[in-house]
């Protein structure tokens, strides 16, 4: 068995064995507002629930070990004292995932996640209508543990509001854990479905990402594509060129069969097989392909 001081570990390599180890653990999907009223919206691991009675949510936005900068969503809280907790299942967390870019402050992430944001009855936080629960919490205090890269910041939030869809209840009106369909995030790229077992979600790019609300109106509003589909397809930092498209339709003998049936059904399915291998470059060039 190798031991370690966390001394001795560089802090990203500290955080990798931390997170690994610890896992898996739910994700805080957290919707705030800044002082001008501008919505923010991104994810959080380091999250649970603490009390029943005051009910009690603690997350933890940790300073950048990049920068040793502060992330939007801990500057709202203090700011505002006031944050959404949407939790997370399957059908979002591709969007969930690409909400985490770091777009610049004012850059709305319910835009760029291609996610609806609803009003709240208590605090000015929007929630997002696709989770399947919605906390409306004030916030009680925010703990700083320490200065440096990766230092956490404990944001104790008080549940003054909740809001569950009728979908995840069963019969007795109790959360149905299967209807719910929760993911958790675990170590490097791996999630665990709560009803299914492990699956990867490649982080966001470094660079930034175009976004759902980029993605052409007649592929966004195409009911064909989920809202994980739209997520991927967001999660890229350019479209590819006309030449590289014409290249790749002249080589895949898939899409020139597609194409050739003139069907735009057979084209979607195409692209929807590319997603489900993560290859979303391909899958880009084939919804861009003419018909």
């Amino acid at each position: 068995m190798k031991s370690f001081s966390p001394a001795e570990l560089a802090t990203p390599q500290l955080q990798a064995y931390l997170q690994g180890a610890i896992a898996p653990r739910p994700i805080a999907f957290a919707s705030t507002v800044d002082a001008e009223g501008r919505q923010n919206l991104s994810p959080f691991s380091f999250f649970n629930v603490f009390s029943a009675n005051p009910p009690i949510l603690v997350f933890s936005p940790a300073r950048r070990v990049r920068g040793n900068t502060t992330k939007h969503t801990l500057e709202n809280a203090l700011a505002t004292k006031e944050v959404v907790i949407n939790v997370v299942n399957y059908d979002i967390v591709q969007q969930m995932s690409l909400s985490s870019t770091e777009y610049a402050e004012g850059v709305n992430e319910f835009e760029k996640a291609g996610l609806t944001p609803i009003a709240s009855d208590v605090v000015k936080p929007f929630r997002v209508a696709e989770s399947p629960v919605q906390f409306e919490c004030k916030v009680n205090e925010v703990i700083a543990l320490g200065t440096e890269g990766g230092a956490g910041n404990l944001i104790i939030c008080e549940v003054v509001k909740l809001h569950i869809s009728e979908a995840i209840l069963d019969e007795n009106g109790v959360i149905d854990q299967h209807k719910i369909d929760l993911v958790a995030r675990l170590g490097g790229n791996w999630y665990s479905r709560s009803n299914m077992g492990l699956f990867e979600v490649p982080k966001p790019l470094v660079t930034l990402g175009i976004g759902v609300d980029a993605i052409p109106a007649h592929i966004k509003n195409d009911a064909f594509f989920s809202g994980n589909d739209l997520g991927m397809l967001g999660n890229i930092e350019a479209l590819p060129s006309e030449e590289e498209i014409a290249i790749f339709a002249q080589e895949s003998i898939a899409l020139k069969g597609a194409l050739s049936s003139d069907d735009r059904l057979n084209v979607n399915q195409l692209a929807k097989d590319y997603l489900e291998k993560q290859d979303i470059l391909s899958a880009w060039k084939v919804l861009l392909a003419k018909i």
